[in-house]
């Protein structure tokens, strides 16, 4: 008689292949962004996104928007007609760099697949992933750079050094110095960060290479903005109209918190441009967004008739001499971007195609609000008034998770810490530079809290805190 041996099941001492929390993790993030994909694919576009998508596919400039990026939209759109591929890479920038945090941590606990599977599901991964925004792609960048910062960081001390990493990182900050007009914050916090992991073998090597790493990024990125340019278009001009579009709106916002604030500059070049100012356009000011003031062509000519140096100097002069208005506008100025007091006011969420009948026509993209996208606008309408739309939420998660990290102070621990840090130094540079309460301006800070907190709940580390030797 032949007898068969009893199988053994798992838990009597077989012990067989495991779905482990490593590999679960994995499988929650890459079903998000499949699920991000399948929702979201080709893409949902604003005016701000066909007019860089036709600038990149045109090769020309129209608009002040960063011309690296209208090159990125452009160079996907030639491979694959539309904004649907660059979507694909962008939100893959995201999961992998998440699916990376992995190899950082030595254990993987279950509590991070629970927290990973509630991410995925929010409107900041499930629908702004499939926004065509630089601000997405500047957020995915930036945390693309730190997580391979991390990689480097994680085998710093080993035979030979990460390159390829490092080649990523400096890419990424590279770009997202371009893509954002203050994206210049996350490439400095990662060569800090660069630094203190190299501190180990002195600090000759950390100070040559916290600046190295910078002075190479920064060279790269402006290559990057030069070769972007199309041939035709001559000298970049974004930036110097971006700043002078901040200097009228301070100009305006400081005379409506003062209205007795003399425009002494401006009333010497031109009187009536003074008389503009102080009564129509303080009329239409308000610190929730500058575009008010372009409802009325008069404003408009009378302060863009003003000569570069009138504008400056006078710019110059509020701030000096009466920094009380200025600090007044830009503080109501930064709590509504930051606060956003009214958010259905600060555009929490976009999804469809919209934009002027030319550029649609131009570019063969239909207008269009189908039913996935209303269902998709109703889904985000359920978040609206819940702390997972609120930049302050984010922000106290931000510096409690680096708080922790830099007590902890593990090698990836401290370039994790720099992404948060940057994170609320890119939403603090904002007090100065904002001109509209947009929720998708402080985008990174919700995207870089997230992150952080997925890390830290890799491995959790309340045992050892209370047991770390003093």
């Amino acid at each position: 008689m032949i007898t068969f041996p009893r199988p053994v099941f798992r838990g009597q001492g077989f012990p067989g292949p495991s779905f482990t929390a490593s590999q679960a993790l994995g499988a929650v993030l890459l079903t998000g962004y499949v699920l991000m994909l399948a929702l979201n694919l080709p893409g949902h576009l604003s005016y701000d996104s066909l007019a860089q998508l036709h600038e990149g596919r045109m090769q020309v400039r129209e608009t002040w928007g960063p011309a690296l990026y209208a090159w990125i939209l452009g160079t996907f759109d030639s491979v694959s007609p539309g904004t649907g591929l660059y979507v694909a890479a962008s939100g893959f920038l995201v999961t992998g760099s998440l699916l990376s945090f992995r190899q950082l941590r030595r254990h993987v606990s279950w509590a991070s697949v629970v927290l990973a599977a509630l991410m995925v599901l929010t409107p900041t991964l499930l629908i702004y992933q499939g926004v065509v925004w630089k601000d997405v792609l500047f957020a995915n960048l930036a945390l693309a750079g730190f997580a391979c910062l991390a990689q480097a960081a994680r085998v710093w001390d080993g035979p030979r050094r990460p390159w390829w990493v490092l080649i990523g990182a400096l890419l990424a900050f590279a770009a997202a110095a371009q893509v954002r007009q203050n994206g210049l914050v996350a490439p400095v916090f990662g060569a800090m960060a660069l630094a203190w992991i190299a501190y180990g073998r002195g600090w000759r090597s950390s100070l040559a290479w916290g600046l190295g790493g910078l002075a190479a990024t920064l060279a790269v990125s402006m290559a990057m903005g030069a070769l972007s340019q199309p041939p035709q278009a001559g000298p970049d001009q974004a930036s110097a109209r971006g700043v002078r579009i901040v200097a009228h709106y301070d100009i305006i916002g400081s005379v409506a918190a003062k209205p007795t604030l003399p425009l002494d500059v401006i009333r010497a070049h031109d009187p009536a441009a003074e008389q503009q100012i102080r009564y129509r356009a303080t009329a239409l000011y308000t610190p929730e967004r500058v575009d008010y003031l372009g409802q009325d062509d008069q404003i408009g000519l009378a302060l863009w008739g003003l000569p570069n140096e009138v504008v400056f100097e006078q710019w110059g002069t509020v701030l000096t001499q009466h920094p009380d208005a200025y600090i007044s506008h830009r503080w109501e100025v930064f709590r509504w971007v930051f606060a956003t007091p009214k958010i259905d006011s600060c555009l929490p969420v976009y999804v469809g195609v919209a934009g002027p009948e030319t550029l649609t026509t131009a570019l063969g993209i239909a207008p269009l609000m189908e039913p996935s996208d209303q269902a998709l606008y109703n889904y985000s309408t359920w978040f609206l008034d819940t702390p997972l739309f609120s930049h302050v939420f984010f922000a106290l998660i931000a510096l409690v998770c680096a708080g922790v990290l830099l007590w902890r102070r593990e090698a990836a621990d401290i370039i994790i810490a720099a992404m948060l840090l940057s994170a609320l130094a890119f939403t603090a540079s904002f007090a100065l530079i904002s001109i509209a309460c947009d929720y998708r301006y402080l985008y990174y800070l919700d995207l870089a809290a997230m992150a952080g907190l997925l890390y830290l709940a890799l491995d959790l580390p309340y045992g050892r805190l209370r047991r770390r030797p003093r």
